[in-house]
């Protein structure tokens, strides 16, 4: 395994959910020097200076900003399918401890049977007044709950049908209560796991997250197995991209990078690609940087590379693809079009990336989704509504998108990150 798999690794288990996502981001861009930024105050930005802000705690927006130049973009998203807990979530089945807990985003939902679910999340407790309470990103770090799926013995046609309800067969099992489930026993369980009092706590954002971490896999080691590869390859390979081109002199214009919360829900939210809060940043930067008429002449001629995961082609299911356009893993990055726009780009956007890879060797492929086949989206359509500015979709192609377990090339990341790169540089 190589050292930047092996860092990629390392980045998705510091990250399992959104708010862990930003925190892991955040760190790294301090390292690099990168000045953090607040939305509740002004900003003073100097030329040849980087800078990040977060909003809300699971959306980050980083970004550079030289001499008069070009507007260049990239973006991901920070959250994944998961299983959020409800409110009041301790419930007792016959003695058993469990969690009552809702499907977040898109679900393969017998992919999350019978394995070692951690608990992440924040927990946001009482504060100095009402108006500020005190978030805390919490990570108990160890295997706390299951969700065990029905022997075959008591369900012989599981494999025949396998239908799972979300709300009766997907409660993670978390405690063996016997006579002592009473009263609101998680509420009790989380105080003690976190060593505050009961009455402290007053809210909290806690989801489900594959325990084991990702691993190499493959005859030489070519494969990737591991969770939220959607999209935590695509936030790496912004990070990495801007990085790199801010390493050394700080190129000239402004380059942006954009990691929204959100997208697996619609993105319709204060901190996701639906909100103003891309446009309002940019507002702000050439509010100091050139004025309103730089940032539309920038917005005119700038690019904005949305990044997000592909279906790879599988090989057991090939009727399930189009049937010319075909990625296959390791075979690079995917340019995502569909008529429908619900992946961003046009043809000058297509040109733009197919030249930039040529001239880097980048290696890409297509992907369109079979005709009488809906597929997905991603937020690059929807950040280009409220940000007119020239988008393309493009991302590493895997199997299994959406399940605790995500496969994908090696190879495929390091050319994703030559992409951002190139973009960015």
């Amino acid at each position: 395994m190589t050292h930047e798999i092996e860092a990629l690794l390392s980045f998705i288990q510091q990250s399992p959910s959104p708010a862990h996502t930003v925190a892991a981001a955040a760190a790294r861009l301090r390292g690099a020097g990168f000045a953090e930024l607040s939305l509740a105050e002004d900003w003073q930005l100097a030329a040849g200076g980087r800078y990040f802000v977060s909003v809300y705690g699971t959306t980050l927006l980083a970004f550079t900003v030289g001499d008069a130049g070009p507007l260049r973009m990239a973006a991901a998203h920070t959250d994944f399918p998961c299983f959020r807990l409800k409110p009041a979530a301790g419930l007792t089945r016959a003695g058993y401890g469990v969690l009552n807990v809702e499907p977040y985003g898109g679900l393969i939902l017998r992919s999350w049977l019978d394995r070692p679910l951690g608990l992440a999340g924040r927990v946001v407790l009482r504060g100095a007044d009402a108006f500020h309470p005190r978030a805390e990103l919490v990570d108990f770090a160890r295997p706390l709950v299951t969700i065990p799926s029905l022997a075959i013995h008591m369900d012989r046609k599981v494999n025949e049908e396998g239908g799972l309800n979300a709300q009766t067969d997907m409660l993670p099992l978390a405690a063996l209560l016997g006579d002592m489930g009473k009263g609101d026993w998680w509420q009790a369980a989380l105080a003690a796991l976190l060593g505050v009092a009961q009455e402290e706590i007053l809210s909290y954002e806690l989801s489900t997250y594959p325990f084991e971490a990702g691993c190499a896999l493959g005859l030489a080691d070519e494969l990737l197995s591991s969770p939220r590869l959607d999209n935590l390859t695509s936030v790496w390979a912004c990070l990495e991209g801007l990085l790199s081109a801010s390493a050394g002199s700080v190129p000239a214009g402004v380059r942006l990078v954009a990691l929204f919360d959100n997208e697996e829900v619609g993105s319709r939210t204060k901190q996701g690609a639906g909100s103003l809060v891309l446009a309002e940043t940019l507002r702000r930067i050439y509010e100091k940087a050139g004025g309103e008429a730089a940032r539309a002449q920038a917005l005119a001629d700038g690019f904005l590379l949305s990044v997000d995961v592909a279906h790879g082609l599988h090989p057991a299911h090939e009727e399930k693809s189009d049937p010319a356009v075909r990625p296959v893993l390791g075979s690079g990055v995917v340019i995502k079009q569909a008529a429908s726009q619900a992946y961003a780009g046009d043809a000058e956007a297509v040109a733009i990336v197919r030249e930039l890879a040529r001239l880097q060797a980048i290696p890409v492929q297509d992907f369109v989704n079979r005709s009488d086949s809906r597929g997905g989206s991603t937020l690059g359509s929807i950040a280009s509504a409220l940000v007119p500015v020239r988008t393309m979709d493009v991302g590493v192609p895997i199997l299994a998108m959406h399940s605790a377990r995500e496969t994908m090339a090696a190879a495929d990341e390091a050319a994703l990150i030559s992409l951002v790169r190139a973009v960015l540089a």
